[in-house]
């Protein structure tokens, strides 16, 4: 029976993974290619397999040098062709196949043809090809038709001359500079996209030289720029201009009027681009502002969505600066909570949120109580993150937000959403001591339910450096035990490890709790046993070995100041090596390691709360002591205690690229020079640092290690090793010159000239600074490690630290001055607070124990003040730390 036909509309699920090119092999399409060389085209034909190409390249497919060669001679014969879709198609198979094909040469006159033809679509096309495909050399030679093209009435070919131009600026810079004269006239266009591409132009070309780009500005601010592009792009250069001027308020006047006057223009893109730019600005007035807020007010009620987003958003970031001048578009934002647009109805939210005032918050909570349901996690994230720095804001209202953190804690959601609750609950419990015991028992609450391993685990860890503390420990035993009952074995372990604390620190408790380990000796997973019988052998030490049964507790409770990361790399490595001598912690390296790319998070997303464990070790610092290690002049030097990042010495794109890496020891400091050779035609030999302390009069220079030859492209690395005072942060500044013997290498046999001639080559100074001697090393509780050290050798003194521009700023300064690890996510500045403090930790040369506790406040407009707490275990070292911040 025959079966009846469907349409393929009718069968959503084939339709929407069908596809023209589904199931194409490069083999059978270069098959196909050969239609190229037929007597009589078919341009139908042709351009259905320049299409099937295409796809091809764009889906990464590689073709060898000999199939990319082959079809680009085929693909030039169609130039005989007169179709003017299969013309176009051509164009892009070229560009696509230049970079693999060898020879470019044989297309270049057709294309120089084409970009001389009476047809501007072939024009257009054959100038973005040609200049592509071309070098140098041909450059000059066609750079007469690239300038009447730039001033071509058609704005088709004069933008494909700028868009040329914008590109060739990267290769041939030279010639590219010489247009500035056509460049200028296409400015004075008709035609918006020639303008923009213009301007775009100009200004790339005058980019290095600030006096010609605000000249520039000046010039076209007056009136000239018709285009709403290209104006939206003369108001970023604006902002740049004014950011770059060193707060003249004389000179940035008139910019600022001319930012202020584009508020009132037509064009809706040029009115938003002003008013963010005017929100932008540094140290812009409540009385400056007030234009663009109100502008973007206006946006809140468009009825397109890109206007209310872009203005919400904008919004948004001003309330973090200045939330008072926002404040007057409040009952327009609070209209945008129930926008069909989830992005826009949160962001409304959190600037609601950043803007109320104390009265304000138990009618917000209302109101984003029914939205929470509606949006995805990512957005409840931004929310959760908003109400935690609401709380901060208001302590006293701390009871209904945790409340309603409490409540989205029991809802729906996945592991991210849930981990940003608890850490929010976490911080307010540090911040705000009224809520601890309401926060404690929220979190208990939530682990009877949890679902995630990894939250139930911390929080029980949280609960067991916090939960002693409280009025009234034995309420969270109950819900402790529940987890050795109730769970996997990961968090059952740690539920014993937190009962232990309780009876470690709760002498009430004791007895309780050795009934509970005791139970815990017949669990089934051998973890959970072990930390049983351990925690029990510990509780019960008797009076005899109290001094062994303090060494247990530090070691099971207090913070261990070396990460795990570099432990568990260096117990590896002894298992490895099966050595007879027994394990010293003391070799393992206390270096944080740096993340790389992939690691870092986003700006304002940096884990906080539970989420803030110690960054793990560097992976390089056992591969640099190697390496020194080997080499005879620094293998005397003894153990290394820490290596900087690189510090670049030279531009990007120089002849030779340097950068210097400081290892630091205790009498000695070694400058290692990574160097690479970016000119092929040259060979370097013998080349070394010539290097200038004259600036730091306590290094002394005793070790030199050349090296004997730097091929192109080819790193290597040159040493330079001083003397110190032992254990001592000697500071100083070091001039550097790059110093070797070039040789000319011929580019087609690849030899190099017997005879070279000796050169120098100038590079960056660098400093040695306090920050250089000391490690970055997290503890996991910096409230017992600040107990443990106790207040023998604590030096606390106040500072001065000028005019800032906010809290974050001057944080920052200080943590990068000290060179520490900052803790428990103190270094995250809650927007609009006039006060912070910051807690840092590290070791110190001579591997001495630091922790650091900086109070901050806004004293004045924007003058800060800091009261700075040292504890250590020595008390020169922390009368250092002050020398330091009082020299900084």
């Amino acid at each position: 029976m025959a079966q009846p036909l469907v349409k393929k509309d009718d069968d959503r699920d084939d339709e929407a993974e069908y596809s023209p090119f589904l199931g194409i092999e490069k083999g059978a399409v270069l098959q196909e290619a050969r239609v190229f060389n037929d007597p009589q085209l078919d341009a139908r034909r042709c351009s259905q397999v320049i299409t099937k190409l295409l796809y091809l390249l764009n889906q990464g497919e590689t073709f060898t040098k000999t199939e990319a060669t082959e079809v680009f001679f085929a693909v030039t014969k169609l130039f005989q062709s007169r179709d003017i879709g299969l013309r176009r198609m051509v164009y892009l198979i070229i560009k696509e196949l230049s970079p693999c094909a060898d020879e470019v040469i044989i297309v270049t006159s057709s294309l120089m043809k084409d970009m001389n033809s009476k047809t501007d679509m072939y024009r257009a096309n054959a100038i973005r090809v040609l200049c592509r495909i071309i070098d140098g050399t041909l450059l000059t030679q066609i750079e007469r038709y690239l300038k009447q093209a730039i001033v071509d009435k058609n704005p088709v070919v004069a933008s494909a001359a700028l868009v040329s131009g914008i590109h060739l600026l990267q290769t041939n810079p030279e010639i590219v500079k010489r247009w500035s004269n056509e460049v200028q006239e296409a400015i004075q266009s008709r035609a918006a996209l020639v303008q923009f591409h213009a301007l775009a132009l100009l200004h790339q070309i005058r980019q290095n030289d600030r006096l010609a780009v605000s000249k520039l500005v000046t010039s076209l601010t007056r009136g000239t720029v018709r285009s709403p592009l290209a104006q939206c792009l003369l108001i970023r250069y604006t902002s740049q201009v004014i950011r770059e001027s060193s707060n003249n308020q004389t000179t940035d006047r008139p910019f600022y009027d001319y930012l202020e006057g584009c508020l009132r223009h037509k064009a809706e893109m040029v009115i938003f681009e002003a008013a963010r730019a005017i929100t932008e600005l540094n140290g812009v007035t409540s009385r400056e502002l007030t234009p663009a807020i109100t502008v973007l007010q206006l946006f809140l009620s468009s009825s397109k969505p890109v206007l209310r987003f872009a203005a919400v958003r904008t919004l948004n970031k001003v309330a973090m600066t200045h939330p008072m001048a926002v404040t007057n578009c409040n009952i327009d934002m609070e209209s945008l909570i129930s926008d069909q647009n989830r992005s826009i109805a949160t962001l409304a939210i959190t600037t609601l949120l950043k803007t109320g005032n104390e009265s304000s918050v138990d009618r917000l909570m209302k109101q984003i109580t029914n939205f929470m349901s509606d949006i995805a996690d990512e957005f409840k994230i931004v929310v959760v993150d908003a109400i935690r720095s609401l709380c901060i804001k208001f302590p006293l209202k701390f009871r209904s937000l945790m409340n309603f953190l409490s409540n989205i804690l029991r809802e729906e959601g996945g592991f991210e959403y849930k981990k940003a609750i608890v850490d929010s609950i976490v911080i307010l419990i540090r911040d705000i001591p009224d809520a601890k015991e309401n926060g404690l028992l929220h979190l208990c609450e939530f682990i009877e339910d949890c679902e995630f391993t990894y939250l139930s685990t911390q929080i029980l860890h949280f609960l067991g450096n916090e939960g002693p503390k409280t009025a009234d420990p034995s309420k969270y035993i109950r819900y402790i035990y529940n987890r050795v009952i109730l769970e996997n074995a990961t968090v059952r372990a740690s539920a014993v490890s937190t009962l232990a604390k309780f009876g470690a620190l709760v002498d009430s408790l004791k007895p309780r709790i050795f009934v509970l380990l005791r139970r815990c000796l017949f669990d089934s997973d051998d973890e959970v046993r072990d930390r049983a019988t351990l925690y029990l052998n510990m509780l019960s030490a008797n009076d005899e070995a109290v001094e062994t049964d303090k060494e247990v507790k530090e070691f099971l409770f207090g913070s261990l100041d070396i990460p795990l990361g570099n432990l568990e790399s260096s117990l590896k490595n002894y298992i490895q090596e099966v050595s007879e001598e027994p394990f010293d912690i003391n070799s393992v390296s206390k270096e944080v390691r740096s993340q790389t790319l992939s690691e870092k998070k986003a700006p304002g997303k940096k884990p906080t709360g539970l989420g803030a464990p110690p960054i793990g070790p560097t992976s390089t610092v056992d591969g640099y002591e190697k390496l020194l290690s080997s080499i005879p002049e620094f293998s005397s030097f003894g153990k290394l205690f820490k290596s900087s990042a690189p510090v670049e010495l030279t531009e990007a794109e120089t002849e030779y690229a340097v950068n210097v890496i400081k290892h630091i020891y205790d009498n000695h400091v070694v400058f290692q020079y990574n160097c690479t050779n970016t000119i092929p035609e040259q060979l370097l030999e013998n080349v070394s640092v010539i290097v200038d302390a004259s600036d730091a009069e306590e290094f002394s220079e005793v070790a030199l290690k050349p090296l004997k030859s730097l091929p192109y492209d080819s790193p290597g690395q040159t040493f330079v090793g001083f003397e110190k005072p032992a254990a001592v942060p000697a500071i100083g500044k070091f001039s550097n010159t790059l110093k070797f013997i070039v040789k000319e290498v011929d580019p087609t046999s690849g030899e190099a000239d017997e005879e070279g001639v000796e050169d120098e080559y100038q590079l960056e100074e660098f400093e040695v600074c306090s920050a250089d001697y000391m490690l970055k090393v997290g503890v996991s509780n910096f409230r017992n490690a600040w107990e443990s050290l106790g207040p023998d050798c604590e030096r606390v003194d106040e500072y001065g630290l000028g005019p800032r521009e906010s809290l974050t700023e001057a944080v920052t300064a200080v943590i990068n001055l000290l060179g520490m690890q900052p803790c428990e996510g103190s270094e995250v500045v809650p927007s609009n607070s006039r006060s912070h403090t910051c807690l840092l930790s590290g070791v110190f040369i001579g591997n001495v124990k630091v922790l650091v506790r900086l109070q901050f406040g806004m004293d004045g407009p924007k003058e800060v003040a800091m009261k700075l707490a040292v504890r250590s275990d020595n008390e020169s070292v922390s009368d250092a730390i002050h020398e330091v911040v009082a020299m900084g």
